[in-house]
């Protein structure tokens, strides 16, 4: 099959761009991220990797699928499988009817990663778009070129184990979708946004999260010098090492409003996007902070600046979530 591959931000907003793409549908990736609402902020201290709390910057893994296939009709096709033969074979099915299969797998076992990228991640998307030989012939979305990967390496991948497992978990595209309803659909998907960041009464999630982070920091133990340290290292691999961090979800999303403000031409959608991208420096700005106390030679105890300075991200967030929030009403 004739498949044109194209390098993404982030591994599942870039799948679907490109599996809709190349079915047909032209759409960029901030699109796809923007109509699935998958910005988000969460601090889920009963999640633990390496021993500190989960810290989110978007909606959890298959989210972009997820909703992406109900808010434009995709019909989208998941199979999972109780072992690897079953899930080989049914992929091999999919490959020879001219498919392009979208696949969860684990980063670890992905032998084109550099091994100082690999780590055990199980929620990677990629697309199979061919098979010559042995080996599968791969477009994923955070590498420039396609690559290959072979059978047994490739089925190691989506049957590892652990924390969202995939269990060969792969997805094919039933639909492509018509023209949608432009203003209705942005409308929505801007309005189920500006509710996950500012309009759930949890601690945890949107605006409170991040307040709730502010607070944990200001009240860091200056006696705990090494804990400390390792925390605000975690804040920063959360933020700018996994998937595209904070600050790069708020320029994917800023690059959705500009994309949005062109197709409706409407002004305060371009301002919302000038906006989201002051919020993605000031995420960037953030992290930096953490890491010039993380590399101070004589440790740090006055936590106070780094909680100011994330309580007015917050406030800058929860202000453009309620401009953006009232235009969204102003259309239904």
């Amino acid at each position: 099959m004739t498949f044109s591959h194209q390098q993404s931000a982030h591994c599942e907003s870039g799948v679907m761009s490109s599996l809709l793409t190349n079915a047909g549908f032209a759409i960029s990736e901030p699109m796809v991220f923007g109509l699935s609402s998958a910005l988000a902020f969460a601090y889920l201290p009963i999640i633990k990797l390496n021993g500190m709390p989960l810290i989110a910057y978007r909606m959890p893994p298959k989210h972009i699928i997820n909703t992406l296939n109900k808010r434009l009709g995709l019909a989208i096709q998941t199979q999972r499988f109780s072992n690897a033969a079953a899930g080989q074979q049914a992929l091999d099915q999919a490959l020879a009817k001219q498919q392009a299969v979208g696949l969860q797998t684990s980063v670890f076992w992905l032998p084109y990663f550099p091994a100082e990228m690999r780590f055990h991640f199980n929620a990677h998307n990629l697309l199979v778009y061919g098979k010559q030989q042995d080996n599968y012939l791969i477009s994923d979305p955070v590498f420039e070129d396609v690559v290959q990967c072979d059978a047994a390496a490739l089925t190691k991948a989506r049957f590892a184990k652990g924390a969202l497992a995939p269990k060969g978990l792969m997805y094919t595209l039933g639909n492509t979708p018509a023209e949608p309803n432009w203003p209705r659909l942005i409308r929505q998907s801007i309005k189920a946004t500006s509710r996950i960041l500012d309009g759930l009464p949890l601690p945890w999630i949107g605006v409170r999260g991040i307040l709730h982070l502010a607070n944990k920091i200001a009240r860091l133990d200056p006696a705990a010098v090494k804990y400390n340290r390792l925390y605000l290292t975690h804040i920063v691999r959360m933020q700018e090492e996994i998937g595209t961090g904070g600050a790069g979800f708020r320029f994917m999303y800023a690059s959705f409003l500009q994309e949005a403000a062109d197709k409706l031409n409407e002004p305060l959608l371009q301002q919302a996007a000038n906006e989201m991208t002051q919020i993605g420096d000031g995420w960037r700005g953030f992290a930096s902070q953490l890491v010039q106390y993380c590399k101070a030679k004589q440790a740090n105890t006055d936590f106070a600046p780094l909680a100011a300075s994330l309580r007015v991200l917050a406030q800058h967030e929860r202000e453009l979530m309620q401009q953006l929030a009232a235009w969204s009403r102003s259309g239904f």
